[in-house]
């Protein structure tokens, strides 16, 4: 199991994050009637949610101390619904700099079918003197 990042409303929605090291993140996020749009399909912003969240997490493991990080950009292609199971997402740097992280996480079914693709900018953030 992952250690325990604090990011409440992820938690809340129910991901779990099943395993986070500086190259890669992966977390899932299990099919429920609640987490639905019509005709039983995941909501897309759920999925966005758990992409989100591994994302953010992977940048995190790659600032500098005394830093932190937001999103500023994300971008998402949505090639299939997940109507059961669950999604799995895995995400990995692309591009680790001093001022932005770029970071892509691929979202997956249970049949290892690629349901997403998310890539996000997330900004290195510097105390504030």
């Amino acid at each position: 199991m992952a250690p325990d990042f604090a990011i409440p409303f992820a938690r809340d929605v129910g991901v779990t994050v099943e395993r986070a090291a500086p190259d890669e993140v992966v977390g899932t996020l299990d099919w429920s009637p609640e987490r639905c749009t019509t005709a039983g399909i995941l909501h897309g912003g759920a999925i966005m949610t758990l992409a989100d969240t591994v994302g953010a997490i992977c940048a995190f493991q790659h600032l500098p101390p005394g830093t932190t990080t937001g999103t500023i950009e994300s971008k998402t292609n949505f090639f299939r619904p997940v109507s059961r199971g669950r999604a799995r997402a895995t995400a990995r740097p692309l591009h680790v700099g001093r001022t932005f992280i770029v970071v892509q996480t691929d979202v997956v079914d249970d049949e290892g079918r690629r349901v997403a693709q998310v890539t996000q900018t997330q900004a290195v953030i510097q105390p504030r003197a």
